[in-house]
């Protein structure tokens, strides 16, 4: 059975939902009877300069890399419809116009079509109410085609709901490759946060800055510490930089830009804590990544960090009253850590290994199986 994965971004872009199409793939290429194949756009966003080959094998899996037009929040790609023609099954990742058309173009394509929402599209306040009015008509309407809408999350779930019923809204909560950093953070407390992942605001990184100020000034004693991890999207390396100049805490910021795994395994060995604000997560991937490296996540109050925390005890959840609130939030956490250390590391690794990705990819192909059988 020919599975294709239509996603808009991919190797070698990095991001949650390209960590998971790698995950989901690698896992049915060698487990299942299912041969996936990936068809993606051929640049990185935010790199236009960067075209990438059209044709390429990644960790064995083959990739077709298309070009589009228009803007990368909704890439116009039709093309996709001549690299669909030997696919048994089409999976769709993201709420975009690959969602939009292959429901459009089903007459044409006449393949069973699964969706994982990822998110959808509301991880910005950007135009928040044509997102809604878009999301009630034309993701409604789009959404009629398809056999099956994974929600990635709960909160997803709870958004998809509102369109989409059972049986065909099923929820399935990301994997997390916690291979990947197993255990590479500081064995020794260290007052060192980390942040890895796109460099963009909904991403809280200017809030994060504004607290690692407040930390440096509330608490001299401690020679704390901040990297800045990723690739550039809202926000570019010297953006970051002259916040981290007017704040007076250049000194205290390190930032690398498009690090490997391994320099990243590198960069989480000299920390404790991982920060992220975001303002909105279909998911949240990176946080989990953390706790497997055991990093104990400083979140934002968004839902599904909220079930994070609640659900594996680890972690900390920042109040939304202001730079000084939360950066006293975060250093009574760290005095707790210097008084009783023992197990914080083992504790964040052993909550993350329920987000293994072999469970959590059997139950994509039990979905295609069931859709298969119908179809």
């Amino acid at each position: 059975m020919k599975v294709a994965h239509v996603v808009r971004q991919y190797l070698p872009s990095i991001g949650g939902m390209e960590e998971v199409v790698r995950n989901l793939v690698r896992y049915q290429q060698t487990e299942t009877r299912y041969e996936p194949t990936v068809i993606t756009l051929d640049h990185v966003f935010r790199e236009p300069s960067c075209r990438l080959p059209h044709h390429e094998t990644v960790d064995g899996i083959p990739v077709r890399r298309l070009s589009y037009r228009g803007s990368e929040r909704y890439p116009l790609c039709p093309q996709v419809l001549k690299t669909l023609r030997e696919a048994d099954l089409i999976h769709v990742h993201g709420i975009d116009f690959f969602f939009d058309f292959l429901a459009l173009a089903r007459p044409l394509h006449g393949k069973p079509l699964i969706a994982s929402t990822h998110g959808g599209f509301f991880h910005s306040g950007f135009a928040r109410r044509l997102k809604h009015f878009y999301f009630n008509s034309v993701t409604r309407l789009s959404a009629r085609a398809y056999r099956r809408i994974i929600s990635t999350s709960e909160n997803d779930g709870e958004i998809f709901g509102r369109i989409v019923t059972a049986p065909r809204l099923k929820v399935i909560e990301n994997g997390v490759d916690i291979g990947k950093f197993n255990a590479a953070s500081s064995p020794t407390l260290q007052p060192t946060l980390i942040y890895f992942g796109r460099w963009s605001v909904n991403k809280g990184l200017p809030e994060t800055l504004d607290i690692l100020a407040a930390l440096c000034a509330d608490q001299p004693q401690t020679p704390w510490q901040l990297i800045i991890a990723g690739r550039e999207y809202d926000l570019d390396a010297v953006a970051i930089r002259e916040q981290a100049r007017c704040l007076g805490i250049a000194e205290r910021v390190v930032i690398v830009q498009g690090p490997g795994n391994e320099m990243l395994q590198a960069l989480i060995g000299r920390a404790s804590y991982f920060i992220c604000l975001s303002h909105h997560e279909g998911f949240g991937i990176a946080p989990i990544e953390a706790m497997s490296a055991g990093l104990i996540p400083i979140l934002s109050g968004i839902p599904p960090f909220r079930r994070l925390v609640d659900s594996s005890g680890i972690g900390l959840i920042l109040d939304p009253a202001g730079p000084l609130s939360q950066a006293r939030q975060i250093a009574r956490l760290y005095a707790d850590h210097l008084r009783h250390d023992a197990g914080r590391r083992e504790a964040a690794c052993q909550a993350a290994a329920a987000y293994s990705w072999n469970d959590v990819a059997a139950r994509y192909v039990t979905e295609y199986d069931q859709v298969m059988e119908e179809q």
